[in-house]
Parts: structure tokens; C-alpha cells; sequence
């Protein structure tokens, strides 16, 4: 018995020391990344604040860069190439004021956010950066996927300024949905032939890019989840979880068009889930038919006095039409001007 007492009190030890190694190292690594960042920031400035004073043009002209470049590898190492120095540059002009620097953003993810022409926009990755904890490479993938237009193309001038000064955050269902939905991910070349079943297999298989695609706060919870009523087995194709709202959200894939009956059905689902799911502290689940394409009339009247929490919204297997979702966004933006 006390060798079994000092095995568990040895294992437990073990599992402290490399808890607290694990999280030294994180803690080091943030350390390092936000001193680089300041680094960076100083080194911009400065550059800035040379210019301004007009030594630029008297000492080297617009060679200014390329020959720090040099004199700063030469004495440095790598690290100072001339586009990095233009993105130290960038990076002071983009964030005048050092205390407002965002906390926890590497230097890859500030790379990566200067690449943004608008502010606007730039304004929105780096909330939601911050609030999703996104990494660099998750980063990446929500610019090409136009994240932001994707989300202010569907709201008037105040809902995009607002996403833009603060994330999309998620407290009601509406804030969930996306339209569309961006599953290139799946790289299904078009035109595609796959059943629901196959979609849905390729999802699971990109369930990490998927969760991103879905957004903050949602857990795995099964596939296929099966539903009896009346000696009868009825199928969700997936089942989530939502930590922050607190609710069961299923979502039915359509290879093609949605239908009313779709409708019928996921409300179905979503009484069974209300009933016999939820436990004590759940709030209502929340539907989303996920349909390649939709009839907007025929959905708002199928939808008539059926619940709030049943969304209809489309996918699409490739990248979104970049320009055309400006052009929607920068028409509401500018809309009251020209009124």
C-alpha cells in the first residue's frame, strides 16, 4: 500500500513540475514576443521621427531604408531587411500611441494585420483576434475568407462601426450566424457530386477548420445524433454545444437547395432537444439548416411563427467574391452622406 502512496505522490510531483515548466514556457514566450513587439514600435518610430525632421532627404534621399537595411545587418544579423524596416515603419504609424498597443499579439499577427489597407477592417481582425485567440495561421485564414465583410454586409452603418471597434461578440443566436459560410477548407473542386453523408464525412475530417469557421465557443458533441419518436429514428447530422450561450446548436447540411420541409424537420429537432436534452441551466437550443442555396421568400414564410432560435443559411465551397462584398459594405457606409 505505501509503495502504491509513493508512486501516486511520485506521479502527482511529476505532473506539477511539468505543469509549471509547460507554463513557464508559455510565459516566457509572451514575454519575449511583447518585448520584440515594443522593440519594433521603438524602431518605427524612430525612423518616423528621422524623417520628419528631413535628414532623410538631405543624408540618403529615398535610399533611406535600403542602406539602413545594410548598415543594421551588417552590425546586427538578420531580421532588419528592407521590408521588415518598412513594416516597423507601418507598424508606428499604423499605432501612434505605445500604450494602446493591443496586449497578447505577437509580431506575426501585427505582420499580418499591416497588410490591411483599411482601418476599419484592420480594426476588426485585431479585436477578434484578441477575442478568439486566434494564431497567426488562424488569422490568415479568416482575411481570405473575408471574415469582416462576410459579417457587415448584412448590418447598416452603426452594426459595421460597431464590429469594427469591437469584434463580433456572441451573446444572442443571431450573433452565430455567418452568410455565407466559407468551406473552402474542404477543397471540393466544383462542380461537386458528394452526397450529404460524404459533405458531412469531409467536414468531420476538417472538424478543427470548421470550428474555426463556426466561430468562438462551440464543442463536438456527435454526428448522425439519433432522435426516436413513435418506434421511428430521426438523424441530426451534427451536434454542437455552445459554452458562452449556454445551448445545444444542431445543424442539418443540405447538398442543395433548403426546403420548407427542412424547416419543419429542424424544428422537430429542436422541440426533442428543449425536452429531452437540456438539463438544468441549458437555454433553448439553437437550428441552423445549412443549405447550398435558398429562397429567401420561401424561408421568411416557412419560418412564419416558428421559433427565433431556426436560422436558414448558405455555404459555398469556395472564397468569397472580395470585391463585390466591399463594394455592399462600402454602399451602406456611405449611404447617409449621399442622402
Amino acid at each position: 500500500m505505501k509503495q502504491i502512496e509513493k508512486q501516486a505522490s511520485y506521479q502527482q510531483l511529476l505532473a506539477q513540475i511539468n505543469s509549471i515548466y509547460q507554463e513557464g514556457r508559455k510565459q516566457a514566450t509572451i514575454a519575449v514576443n511583447s518585448h520584440l513587439v515594443q522593440t519594433y514600435w521603438l524602431i518605427g518610430q524612430y525612423i518616423i521621427e528621422f524623417e520628419q525632421q528631413g535628414r532623410a532627404t538631405a543624408i540618403y534621399g529615398k535610399q533611406l531604408l535600403p542602406q539602413l537595411s545594410k548598415d543594421l545587418s551588417h552590425t546586427l544579423g538578420k531580421g532588419f531587411s528592407r521590408s521588415n524596416l518598412n513594416r516597423m515603419r507601418q507598424f508606428y504609424l499604423a499605432y501612434p500611441k505605445r500604450a494602446e498597443l493591443p496586449h497578447n499579439l505577437s509580431w506575426t499577427h501585427f505582420v499580418e494585420l499591416l497588410k490591411i489597407e483599411d482601418s476599419l477592417e484592420r480594426s476588426f481582425y485585431e479585436k477578434q483576434t484578441l477575442l478568439e485567440r486566434w494564431s497567426t495561421t488562424e488569422l490568415i485564414r479568416q482575411k481570405k475568407t473575408s471574415l469582416f465583410l462576410r459579417l457587415a454586409a448584412s448590418k447598416d452603418k452603426e452594426g459595421i462601426l460597431q464590429l469594427a471597434r469591437e469584434g463580433q461578440s456572441v451573446s444572442k443566436p443571431e450573433d452565430l450566424i455567418r452568410s455565407p459560410y466559407v468551406l473552402e477548407f474542404l477543397k471540393i473542386p466544383e462542380p461537386y457530386h458528394l452526397s450529404e453523408s460524404e459533405l458531412e464525412e469531409r467536414i468531420l475530417t476538417h472538424l478543427q477548420h470548421f470550428l474555426l469557421e463556426l466561430g468562438k465557443g462551440f464543442a463536438f458533441i456527435g454526428r448522425q445524433y439519433r432522435i426516436t419518436l413513435g418506434n421511428r429514428h430521426h438523424y441530426v447530422d451534427l451536434v454542437f454545444y455552445h459554452r458562452i450561450l449556454k445551448c445545444f446548436v444542431l445543424i442539418d447540411l443540405k447538398r442543395e437547395e433548403a426546403h420548407y420541409q427542412d424547416i419543419g424537420q429542424m424544428n422537430m429537432y429542436l422541440g426533442y432537444f428543449e425536452k429531452e436534452e437540456n438539463v438544468e441551466g441549458d437555454h433553448p437550443p439553437i437550428g441552423i439548416v445549412l443549405a447550398r442555396e435558398k429562397d429567401d421568400i420561401l424561408i421568411q414564410y416557412a419560418l412564419h411563427n416558428i421559433s427565433s432560435q431556426l436560422f436558414v443559411s448558405k455555404y459555398q465551397l469556395y472564397l468569397p467574391n472580395r470585391a463585390e462584398l466591399r463594394r455592399l459594405v462600402e454602399q451602406e457606409l456611405y449611404k447617409s452622406e449621399e442622402e
